[in-house]
């Protein structure tokens, strides 16, 4: 978001409010911080693509590491950091402001620089105007796996449509016992159609015992055929026949404004799912892709070092 500041331009300010000497936690800096720019409430909770954590606070977190490792602050106990000798005298400089081109200056974070294996990248950036400029390590992590997964998504629906109407409705089938429902897939349901029930294309358990059905409804349309209210009110209308209280509707293309507003005040439980919530939930529980490459994000365990060690 444009108002939340990049780490680099926190790091000035986030020195400075050590400038009276008290050691603080890190919880406080980010708050203090989050006071000091003016951000709003959609600010300061706007996360990061994983929803694992706020961007604001990422975003300080890692000016907080970068001070660090240039020696400008250093951590006094668990959570909590203070000013460094180094640290007095830069600030006693009165600089304009601090980044990354700024902390160079420091052998320390130079190897850290060297050690992250960023070096190389940052000492491009003459101009500080590239987006690593901008981002932190973590934005940066999570953007590429963003666009890596909005392109397996596309990828994904390209082939759903090649596929055969039948296959798709076993595809439909196999996502749902994928997801949990109806049990094992020989028994959990079927996309034959009921006979003089057009809106139905098939039904599947909605759990292993089969205490209530699930009635489905699967178009195979190319993008740009969206589904419309018509069709839902027929599928709404076959699902009344049966005297079926819930229903899944999905399709390859998407549906129209209408077709969902409909949809959402219906006395019937009806759920709509478009070519792109499909593509989402193939990826997400694994059906049609397989994992090319597995990394592992780890960090410090606290409580492994907290503890009192013989």
């Amino acid at each position: 978001m444009a108002g939340i500041p990049d780490y680099q331009t926190l790091m000035l300010p986030l020195l400075q409010l050590f400038a009276d000497g008290k050691e603080r936690k890190f919880r406080s800096l980010h708050e203090e911080l989050a006071i000091q720019f003016q951000l709003t409430e959609q600010e300061r909770e706007a996360l990061l693509p994983s929803r694992k954590q706020p961007i604001f606070v990422n975003r300080v977190s890692w000016a907080k590491t970068y001070l660090v490792k240039a020696l400008l602050i250093e951590q006094v106990r668990r959570g909590e950091f203070a000013l460094t000798e180094r640290g007095k005298e830069i600030l006693a400089r009165k600089p304009e402001n601090i980044n990354n081109k700024f902390l160079r200056q420091f052998p320390e974070f130079v190897a850290f620089e060297v050690r992250s294996n960023r070096g190389e990248i940052e000492k491009r950036d003459t101009s500080e105007s590239i987006a690593s400029a901008i981002e932190t390590p973590t934005e940066q992590m999570e953007k590429a796996f963003a666009e890596l997964r909005s392109t397996l998504s596309k990828e994904v629906l390209e082939r759903v449509l090649e596929l055969t109407p039948a296959r798709f409705e076993r595809l439909v089938v196999e996502l749902l016992v994928t997801m949990g429902y109806g049990g094992a897939l020989p028994d959990a349901g079927s996309m034959t159609r009921l006979s003089g029930d057009e809106g139905i294309d098939g039904i599947i358990k909605e759990d292993k015992l089969g205490l209530d059905m699930i009635y489905l409804q699967a178009k195979r349309w190319k993008e740009g055929n969206n589904v419309g209210r018509p069709d839902i009110q027929k599928f709404v209308g076959a699902l009344a026949g049966q005297k079926a209280q819930k229903g899944v509707f999905i399709t390859t293309s998407a549906f129209s404004k209408e077709a969902r507003e409909y949809a959402a005040n219906l006395q019937q439980k009806v759920v709509l799912i478009d070519g792109e919530q499909l593509a989402e939930l193939m990826i997400e529980y694994n059906l049609g892709v397989s994992v090319a490459q597995t990394y592992l994000i780890k960090r410090v365990d606290n409580d492994y070092f907290d503890e009192n060690l013989d």
